[in-house]
């Protein structure tokens, strides 16, 4: 019998992961995101499959978009699990706290990850990880890029006074989070930050900060049999602490050519072969799905005209990711004339959201051509009066 894939979006799995503890749970607004935006992974579902979601809203909106763009997916809510025998799971990320969760809602134990696999994702995850693999990925003089793994007070200390500015990173946290940007002074709430999560995560990832002018990605498909391939580029915005907000709905092509403004092409491809290689030696057989790694391109004014070269490895995001979600929007529901963006909102007053929604809807109609969005604002989720997350399009015909 063929197994039924189950699509989950779970995005405290970062903050589960970090805490590594199977009754964690989760900051209310993180459960909110995951209970708004649990549609999410509909998009890109495999034909056929179920995604994990309540049928209060959610069933009404995937039915108009079946209707709208032939979206072949089925709503499974939680009481389903249990009479379900063969799933193949799909999570946003694994984490104990996830496979405890599954286990109480009634999933057999043999369609779960083992703890030892997942103890062993956990490790992967660290960010000391993508520290040891950043030399490896500095091919010539088109790259640039130090981090460094720290362990002791005296050791932070140092790395932060020698410098005007640099950032702290937690070793497990999510994109944008568990971040502490430092001007010179390791500040006594710095060090006690400092002194915390090394002694729950081993030590504290340390770097320069450098003059970004373009935030990228590259995404991996990991088949955890050793095979990693390609899946394609992510253009993306983050806000100034470091916080995800969006993406671009652009065809590789178009990415590698905005980003050739700044570096040659072939330094691109360079760094596309030594990352399958090397994540193929690195998780190739302990992990199963997609993977993200992310990227900067940094101006260096080392002379009358600006030189730019890629940070090839900012974070390793070993779970699935905004960008891959942005490069199957594009894929396979944006008309190949248009371009557009994605994007995540939060708006903490009721009803805020839902004026938003409508003044988009408004503004921006939406335009269906060969079955793709050609034109205008379309939500990714449903939303109702006391939404407070938002995930959405905007799309626009090329040249407009």
């Amino acid at each position: 019998m063929t197994k039924r894939a189950l699509y989950i979006f779970n995005p405290e799995h970062d903050l589960a992961l970090a805490s590594g503890e199977a009754n964690y749970m989760a900051p209310a607004s993180a459960r909110r995101m995951a209970s708004e935006l649990s549609l999410l992974p509909m998009w890109y579902a495999e034909e056929g499959s179920a995604v994990l979601a309540s049928s209060a809203y959610n069933f009404n909106y995937l039915r108009q978009m079946r209707e709208l763009l032939d979206i072949p997916v089925h709503l499974m809510t939680e009481p389903e699990l249990a009479s379900e025998p063969d799933l193949d799971i799909y999570p946003w990320g694994w984490d104990v706290a996830l496979r405890k969760r599954l286990s109480l809602l009634g999933v057999d134990e043999a369609l779960l990850p083992s703890m030892e696999q997942l103890n062993g994702l956990r490790e992967y995850s660290h960010r000391s990880k993508a520290v040891s693999l950043l030399p490896e990925l500095r091919l010539d003089e088109h790259f640039c890029g130090a981090s460094y793994y720290l362990k002791t007070p005296e050791e932070w200390k140092t790395f932060v006074e020698e410098r005007e500015s640099c950032l702290l990173k937690a070793p497990l946290s999510g994109s944008g989070k568990g971040l502490n940007w430092c001007k010179g002074l390791l500040t006594p709430f710095i060090s006690g930050w400092c002194v915390r999560v090394a002694a729950s995560q081993g030590g504290v990832v340390a770097e320069p900060v450098y003059n970004k002018v373009e935030d990228f990605a590259m995404e991996f498909y990991s088949d955890g049999a050793g095979g990693v391939r390609l899946a394609g580029y992510s253009l993306f915005r983050t806000g100034k602490s470091g916080m995800y907000e969006g993406n671009c709905l652009l065809s590789d092509e178009a990415i590698r050519k905005q980003l050739s403004k700044y570096v040659p092409l072939g330094a691109l491809t360079d760094l596309e072969s030594r990352l399958k290689c090397k994540l193929s030696i690195l998780i190739g057989a302990v992990y199963k799905g997609y993977l993200g790694v992310d990227m900067m391109i940094c101006r260096f004014p080392e002379s009358e005209d600006p030189v730019f070269r890629i940070h090839p490895c900012v974070e390793i995001n070993l779970r699935m990711n905004m960008g891959v979600v942005a490069r199957f929007l594009y894929d396979r529901y944006v008309h190949p004339d248009s371009t557009g963006r994605f994007g995540i909102d939060y708006h903490p007053s009721e009803g805020e959201t839902l004026q938003e929604h409508e003044r988009m809807s408004a503004t921006y109609p939406l335009e269906i051509r060969e079955g793709r969005v050609y034109s205008g604002y379309l939500p990714l989720v449903p939303v109702h009066r006391r939404s407070c997350y938002r995930a959405w399009i905007w799309v626009t015909p090329d040249g407009f």
